[in-house]
């Protein structure tokens, strides 16, 4: 902890170096021992009563969506396996999912926009299920340590742009989340066979707005940074104050979101901060099909009230639209379970046995050999529309991860996103009096990476690389060159 209160100092701007800022490092410094001390027990509660290594599957739209693996009440396809630690106590089923990424990015551009830095993004997700009446409660919570492994508020990400570090805008950058991702109450009520109703409220959460967010998707999941566009297509995956009702009748889901448009602050360890509020001020809906279970698609539109804090007189429309593919090839043989480990008493769980009864709601979870060979896709379209002036930008995103040879991961990324003007300003300058933002053209961005699983025990450490060369718009290579790149060496680590 004194390492890292040590390398905060270093950091922050020296304009910081105060006593108020001596007293902010050492309650962080509290607030990670608290937390991590949090993390540890549930570890070793899970990890006491796990029998072998659970992947979690599903066959229908309904049971992903009681299997609740996702960020908020986004689906992937229900093929998509979700790596855990699960256990028992009494009525409860436990779960915990976990991922982390050390790094070192090197960012390489004309100029000065170019940049080097060591990072962590990172997110523990702690989770409970239990029988409530008909019905499931599920309560989840979501953590990241970013606010303390992501240096001087953001990490560098050539073009990357969105909310603001020290008062001024990202430029070149990517912001970190919040302490407290989500925090989170969910019920799933079966009204038949093929129809669920389902409530989910959060002080903090994931609207209805997209497909499952970047850092939860397996198609990102190998990859340590941002989508360039993120605040075009789900930067709402963190939220205030979000409450959506959903209904699925067999393959389709109808869900609508109220929540809290304005975006987190940069003052991150903080629960619920926002600059004006946290009132539900804003809507969305979403329509998600899925036909196949290695298939899943949705449509959302929202109205988001003052969700920039720069621009706090302008309200939003977004809208997405994404297909999302799932396959698995080859899996391993499933693992034999030894005495006293009963999956058969968790909510909706199916170990291959006999079919529900009649009128039974299907089951939520089927537990599935590992994947040795798959594949996931994403193809995802994002637009932002400012209410103010009518001005728009459009992303369009396609990822794709390969798993093979059991331990190995090669994917790509392609982005073509929307840019505004705030690039042409220098970092780290507060926005210029009478600044109005303005679309000011399309980057494209192809990367390609790879990494290699190394098993220790319940965690799974995978050193790996990727690089990715933009191409800059004729508006901005008297600033970037035309080809800028940026590099990323990383050791990936994740609970399984």
């Amino acid at each position: 902890m004194r390492v890292w209160i040590a390398s905060a100092r270093r950091v922050l701007p020296s304009n910081e170096t105060t006593g108020e800022t001596e007293n902010f490092l050492r309650l962080c410094g509290m607030t990670m021992r608290r937390s991590i001390a949090v993390g540890l027990t549930l570890l070793v509660l899970c990890s006491a009563e796990v029998r072998a290594q659970m992947v979690m599957s599903a066959q229908t739209l309904i049971e992903a969506e009681q299997q609740h693996g996702s960020s908020g009440t986004s689906i992937e396809p229900a093929s998509t396996p979700v790596p855990m630690l699960m256990s028992a106590h009494g009525a409860w089923q436990l779960m915990l999912h976990a991922n982390a990424f050390a790094a070192n990015t090197q960012q390489q551009a004309e100029g000065e926009r170019g940049r080097d830095a060591f990072f962590s993004t990172n997110w523990i997700m702690p989770m409970a299920q239990r029988k409530v009446g008909t019905g499931t409660l599920t309560v989840r919570a979501m953590f990241s340590f970013e606010p303390a492994t992501v240096g001087g508020r953001n990490y560098p990400e050539l073009f990357q742009q969105g909310e603001t570090a020290y008062g001024a805008p990202i430029v070149d950058g990517q912001h970190p989340h919040d302490f407290f991702m989500e925090v989170a109450a969910l019920y799933d009520l079966p009204l038949s066979r093929n129809t669920l109703l389902s409530f989910y409220a959060a002080p903090v959460g994931d609207p209805a707005i997209g497909p499952t967010a970047y850092p939860h998707r397996q198609s990102a999941s190998e990859d340590p940074v941002a989508a360039l566009g993120h605040h075009q297509e789900d930067s709402t995956h963190i939220a205030f104050n979000v409450v959506t009702g959903g209904l699925t009748y067999r393959w389709v889901r109808v869900e609508l979101s109220g929540f809290h448009g304005g975006e987190p602050d940069e003052h991150r360890w903080a629960f619920e901060p926002s600059p004006n509020g946290h009132d539900i001020d804003s809507v969305s809906t979403r329509l998600t099909v899925s036909p196949t279970p290695d298939v899943s698609g949705q449509y959302s539109i929202a109205h988001i009230h003052s969700p920039e804090a720069l621009y706090p007189d302008e309200d939003q429309q977004r809208q997405t639209a994404s297909v999302m593919y799932h396959h698995t090839f080859r899996a391993k043989a499933m693992p034999v379970m030894k005495s006293g480990m009963d999956m058969g008493d968790m909510p909706g769980m199916d170990m291959g046995g006999a079919a529900p009864a009649p009128g039974k709601a299907v089951p939520a979870m089927n537990m599935v050999a590992e994947p040795t060979t798959d594949l996931a896709t994403t193809f995802l379209w994002g637009r932002t529309r400012s209410l103010a002036d009518n001005s728009k930008e459009n992303s369009y995103l396609a990822e794709a991860l390969l798993r093979f040879a059991s331990s190995n991961y090669v994917w790509t990324r392609i982005e073509n996103a929307g840019r505004s003007n705030e690039l042409l300003l220098t970092p780290g300058n507060p926005l210029p009096v009478g600044f109005v933002e303005e679309p000011i053209g399309h980057v494209a961005a192809y990367t390609l990476g790879y990494d290699h699983d190394i098993r220790l025990g319940h965690v799974v450490a995978a050193p790996g690389a990727q690089v990715t060369v933009y191409h800059s718009p004729q508006t901005l290579r008297s600033i970037y060159g035309a080809t800028p790149t940026g590099e990323v060496f990383f050791v990936r680590f994740r609970l399984r």
